[in-house]
This record gives C-alpha cells, sequence and structure tokens, in this order.
C-alpha cells in the first residue's frame, strides 16, 4: 500500500511495531469520533467477515474506514493543517510540493528506447487495495491517485496561475523527495510558458540536478520538447551535465534519434567525444542506430571516428556488429580504420562473420578488410563464420582470402567447427575448397575435450551425424587417427550403419585405447553390454582369441584394481595398467552376463583353456554348465574349418564376403547363418 496522508502521519504499511501501535490510537480516535452516531448491531454475516480475516486485513478496514469519515467530515482544530482565512488553494499546494508524494517519469533504456517522446505518467502510483467478501473471494478496490496542484498547472500550461503563486511570494525552488522542482516538471511536460516564468523568477536553478542528476534541459532532450530545448539553451543552460550514467543530453538526443536536438547541441558547443560510463560517445550510438542524418552532424562538429569504448570498440566496429551498412559506408569514408580490432582482439569483419551480416563482410572484403586477424582465442572470422548455420555465403567469401597457413598456426580447422555444430552445407564448402579432412587438433585444443578428440570426422560420428560422417570419409578422412577411434563410438551409439561405413572406409576393427589399455580389442568391451551387438562386431572379424590368454592362467587372481590405485600418483608417472578381459568380466557392471557373454566368445575361437577366474564364473551358475562344456577341447571340426578359413580370407575381406566369388552355402557357413535358403 502506497503511501496516504493523514494527519501528520504518513501510512505505509504495518511492518514495525510503532505503526501498530499508531494505528491502534488512530483506530480509538476514530471510534470516539464517531461514537455520537446511530450504533448499528453487527449481524452473523458481517460478523463471520471480521472473524475471517487475518490482523492485516482488520488493520487495512480500520484505516480505510478512518480515511472515509475523514474526508466526509468538517476542518477542526486536529486537522493536519488549519488554513488561515486569506490563504487560498494555490497557496496551499505551493506550501506542501515538497511534501507531495514523488514520482519519477520512467525513461526508457539506453539500448531498446524508441525514437520520440515518451509519454508523461499520472502523478502518484497509490496501488488499488484487495478486499475480501463474506464468501471468503477477494476483489481490487479502483485506486485513488493524489494530484499535485503545481504539477497540474505545469502539465496544463496555466503560467498565469503559475505567476501568481510566484508573486505571493511562495517559493517554488525547493526539491521534492525525487530532488525535482517545478522547473523540471515543465522541461518535463513541454510547457515552455511555465518554464519561462520559473527561470524568471529563480534563474539559478538553471542547471539544478535532481538525485538522478538530471537537468531540465536533459528532461526536455529526453522527451523530445524542442522549444523548451532551445530557450534553456539560449537562456544559458550547461549542455555537459551528465546523469547519473554519465550520459549528456547531446547522448540522450542521439539515443531518441532526435536529429533537431542534435543539431541545437552542437550549435551550442556541446562535447561530441564525451563519454558515458561504458565508454560510449554519442557517435557510437547514432552508428547503432544508422542515423546518417545524426552521424554527419557529430562528425563535422568534431566527433572523433576512432573514439574507443571500455571494450575498444570503435564506431566502425558498432557498424560491422549490428549490420548497419549505411553507416559503416559512411564511416570508411571518413578515413576509419577497415582492420579496428577490440581488446579481445576481435577484429570488425571477425563480428560481422560472427552475427551473419552477409552484406557487410562482402563491403568489408572490398574494402581490403584483412581476413587472417585471429581474436585472442586464436579463431579467424573463417573459424567463426562456420559456427553459424545457413553462413555458407559468408564461408564461400572467406576461402579464398583466408589463408591454410594462418589457419594450420591456429590448431583448429573450419572443418572442425562445421563438424561439431552439424553445418553439413558449410563442411561441404570446405571439403570441396580442399581443407584437409584428416587436420587434426592442436594438442592445447584437444586436451579441451576430455575424450581427447583430433579429427572433424570423430565430431560427425559423436554426433551421430550420418550425412557428416560420409561426407568425410568419403573426402578421404582416415578414421583410425584418434585416440578413441570412432567406431567405438559408433558401437557405443549402437549405430549399425556408422558402424558399416567406417568399416568399409579401413576402421579398425580391432581397435584399442592407448590411455586405457586392456589385452582385448576395446570393441568388444564397447559391445559387451547388448550380446546382439557383440556378435555382430565378431561378425564382421574382431578378434576373440586375445579373451582367453590370461597372464594369470589357473593360478590365483589378484584383486581387481583397475587403476584405482594410482590416484596418489602424479600423472606424468603413472603406468596404466593393462586390464585382462577376465578382469573386466568380473566387474559389477558385466558379472550379471559373464556366462552369455563367453558363450559368444567361445563361436569364434578354436581350443582354448579358462582362467580360473572364468571357470569360477561358469561354475557360479548352474544354467551355465552347459556353456563350460562347450569350452573344453577339442570343438567340432566343422567350426575349427570356418575359423581357419575366416582367417585365411582375412578381417578386412569379411565384411564383403557377399561379394567374394564363392559358393552361397560357404558364405553362409562363413557367416554363421543357420538358414537354409541360398
Amino acid at each position: 500500500m502506497s503511501d496516504v496522508k493523514m494527519g501528520t502521519w504518513n501510512v505505509g504499511g504495518f511492518n514495525s511495531p510503532a505503526k501498530r501501535r499508531k494505528y491502534k490510537e488512530v483506530n480509538m480516535a476514530t471510534q470516539v469520533s464517531s461514537s455520537q452516531a446511530p450504533q448499528c448491531t453487527l449481524g452473523s454475516e458481517e460478523y463471520s467477515l471480521y472473524s475471517s480475516m487475518s490482523e492485516e486485513e482488520l488493520i487495512q478496514m480500520a484505516i480505510e474506514q478512518s480515511l472515509t469519515e475523514n474526508s466526509t467530515s468538517q476542518p477542526t482544530a486536529h486537522s493536519h493543517q488549519k488554513l488561515a482565512p486569506n490563504v487560498n488553494a494555490e497557496s496551499t499546494a505551493a506550501a506542501n510540493w515538497t511534501q507531495r508524494p514523488s514520482h519519477r517519469p520512467p525513461r526508457p533504456s539506453n539500448r531498446s528506447s524508441q525514437a520520440g517522446a515518451a509519454q508523461p505518467p499520472n502523478s502518484g502510483s497509490n496501488r488499488g487495495i484487495v478486499k475480501k467478501r463474506y464468501d471468503g473471494s477477494y476483489f481490487a478496490t479502483t485506486p485513488t491517485t493524489e494530484i499535485n496542484p503545481i504539477e497540474e498547472m505545469i502539465k496544463n500550461k496555466e503560467e498565469e496561475a503559475l505567476n501568481n503563486l510566484i508573486k505571493s511570494r511562495k517559493s517554488l525552488c525547493e526539491p521534492n523527495k525525487d530532488g525535482w522542482l517545478p522547473l523540471h516538471e515543465a522541461a518535463y511536460y513541454g510547457s515552455l510558458g511555465c518554464l519561462k516564468v520559473l527561470l524568471k523568477a529563480y534563474p539559478t536553478t538553471i542547471d539544478q540536478r535532481t538525485l538522478q542528476e538530471e537537468t531540465a534541459l536533459y528532461l526536455a532532450v529526453v522527451f523530445g520538447n524542442l522549444d523548451c530545448l532551445e530557450f534553456l539553451l539560449q537562456s544559458g543552460a550547461e549542455t555537459d551535465i551528465v546523469n547519473n550514467s554519465r550520459e549528456t543530453p547531446l547522448y540522450k538526443a542521439c539515443e531518441r534519434r532526435n536529429t533537431e536536438a542534435v543539431r541545437l547541441l552542437v550549435e551550442y558547443r556541446a562535447d561530441v567525444n564525451h563519454r558515458c560510463n561504458q565508454g560510449w560517445t554519442a557517435l557510437h550510438e547514432a552508428v547503432a542506430r544508422n542515423d546518417l542524418d545524426i552521424i554527419d552532424i557529430l562528425v563535422k562538429g568534431g566527433a572523433k571516428i576512432e573514439a574507443k569504448n571500455c571494450y575498444g570498440i570503435t564506431p566502425l566496429f558498432v557498424a560491422a556488429q549490428s549490420g548497419q551498412l549505411d553507416a559503416l559506408r559512411y564511416i570508411v569514408k571518413c578515413g576509419a580504420d577497415i582492420n579496428t580490432q577490440a581488446n579481445d582482439n576481435a577484429s570488425a569483419l571477425f563480428e560481422a562473420c560472427k552475427n551473419g551480416h552477409n552484406h557487410i563482410v562482402e563491403f568489408l572484403l572490398s574494402q581490403g578488410a584483412d581476413a587472417n586477424k585471429h581474436n585472442k582465442d586464436g579463431f579467424l572470422p573463417i573459424h567463426i563464420a562456420s559456427k553459424k548455420r545457413d553462413n555458407d555465403q559468408i564461408v564461400s567469401m572467406l576461402i579464398p582470402v583466408t589463408s591454410r597457413t594462418r589457419v594450420k598456426r591456429s590448431g583448429i580447422s573450419p572443418l572442425h567447427i562445421a563438424a561439431e555444430r552439424n553445418n553439413d552445407d558449410i563442411l561441404e564448402e570446405l571439403i570441396n575448397a580442399g581443407y584437409d579432412v584428416n587436420f587434426t587438433l592442436s594438442f592445447d585444443r584437444a586436451r579441451l575435450y576430455e575424450d581427447r578428440r583430433s579429427t572433424a570426422l570423430y565430431f560427425a560420428v559423436m554426433n551421430n551425424n550420418f550425412n557428416t560422417t560420409q561426407m568425410l570419409l568419403e573426402a578421404g578422412s582416415n578414421p583410425n587417427i584418434d585416440i578413441i577411434n570412432p567406431l567405438l563410438i559408433s558401437i557405443r551409439q549402437g549405430c549399425l550403419t556408422t558402424m558399416k561405413m567406417l568399416l568399409d572406409h579401413g576402421a579398425n576393427i580391432n581397435a584399442y585405447i592407448s590411455t586405457h589399455p586392456t589385452s582385448f580389442p576395446a570393441t568388444i568391451m564397447f559391445s559387451m553390454k547388448y550380446l546382439s551387438l557383440l556378435k555382430y562386431v565378431m561378425d564382421l572379424g574382431c578378434d576373440a582369441d586375445s579373451c582367453f590368454t590370461c597372464q594369470y592362467g589357473n593360478g590365483t587372481h589378484p584383486p581387481i584394481e583397475l587403476n584405482r590405485n594410482q590416484d596418489h600418483i602424479p600423472q606424468e608417472r603413472k603406468q596404466p595398467k593393462i586390464v585382462q578381459f577376465c578382469e573386466m568380466v568380473s566387474t559389477p557392471e558385466f558379472s550379471r552376463w559373464a556366462g552369455p557373454i563367453i558363450d559368444v566368445l567361445l563361436d569364434y575361437v578354436g581350443n582354448v583353456k579358462l582362467c580360473s577366474r572364468l571357470q569360477e564364473h561358469l561354475d557360479s551358475y548352474a544354467d551355465w554348465e552347459c556353456i563350460k562344456v562347450k569350452s573344453e577341447p577339442p570343438r567340432p571340426l566343422t567350426h575349427l574349418c570356418r575359423l581357419k578359413v575366416r582367417n585365411l580370407i582375412g578381417s578386412n575381406r569379411i565384411t564383403l564376403l557377399d561379394t567374394l566369388p564363392l559358393p552361397c552355402r560357404l558364405i553362409r557357413y562363413l557367416s554363421y547363418d543357420t538358414s537354409d535358403v541360398c
């Protein structure tokens, strides 16, 4: 509830004990003053209303009743102000100017303000009161507004009444609680006549500021009151007094795109190079809004073309960043540096590419902008352009002017970025331009990723992007460069199409991970969770014999550690332990499936001997007895023959069994196909 004037006491809430005590006094006084009125008995309906209300709601109702009764009663000796016989309403308003509830006009933000003057708000901001009906529901009353007579005079442009008030020797040069004078109100509402009256009476207040450090001149600019602005300038108002954001009237005029205001201020020698608290000048603001008329006035008035804000951004940079081509052309014509760079070394061309401004990029390149200037992170314009979808036109413009040597020095190819962002069109554009599909990330950039990825192909497979993967492989991408083979990623994702594509282009079916060494292929480790996937990997020629080669044999196996005991050893001294298959299959993640996993692998090995740990697994579950019997030598001759033929064919050709000149039944036999259909 907003402040309400009652006597000499402002009611503004009841959070403090003092205010609650004061409420009781006022309520008792109200009861005494109304004791002579006819008393009415509360019915059951009214009783239920009051009994269901909270303490705050009862206080609210008591205040409303007291205000209503006081407003209808005649003034008494106990009223908050006893009027003298010869004092009129105007003098009363003047006496209460500083006690009126203050108001603050809304001011649009610096970056989202619209052209033109803002509309003045209604004075006061009392909120409506929420009341409760007898049935428990709530309703809101209409808010009341306390009118300021002085403000009404100025708003209605009543110069004569205001002049009479001044002649009665009532001071109108005392600020209210927001530091506002009637002079500020006149500039705010555009009341030129009232402004002249007030300034004539109080000439020393011309540059007086509100609590927000705003002068009458500043308010006249903000709300587009040109006649008031011109009169204040003619009267000697200081043009460069800043508000609490260090914004001058000239800066606000540019922000509001008020050309005439800018022209007047420049004529009266306003500082065209003043900086706000962010270092922006009026020219920065005019360029951001692409207002050529204002830009021309400022430049001819002495504005510095190369002025930088606190981030090292010049007006030309602002034009490129915001896509303002007309302003950019003008600034370049005035001699601005086309290769200007911000504090982070980003160039205007870099920023235009980042925001996808095709026409800006085309113009900058035509003016000789350097496409090989990198930012502090080492990224070139072509890198940042490859991040944004539908930027293929910009990329095509940058390809001929970008140095491949500079790209190599950056440690990252735009192919990596296009593949990471799934920008297929840009990736195709780069491949067609001859960018190396096997370019690897530098060590510093690769270590930013936990998996130490290095090729664009890895990004494509990780994103499960079939089209990008196909384009890279057909362009000659090597699938065996990364520390973690992209084939392993496709196995983990369960994408058989990508797996087949990678294998067709030479992916190693027996891939290992150097940072996590195992005695068996990592492809088996990645596919062990899904038996059908494991069988598919084995059908493609993966080596299963290594799973049954254990260094401990029938001896006692040590406890499973899996590198957990080396956490206290410095990274450079750690020796990664080679994990055995029996150790991997004994982990909680796989132990319940140990039997079926061993069963699948036995179909792809000859006479092997299980180590003591694998035998323990098979002995732990009665249904796995048949698997243990299956592992005992000798294995069936037909099975051994199939393994021998597959070994002679080679794992690289097993994936192409259907293309080999072999009988249909032999192909089915070699591929473990038990169907009778040829």
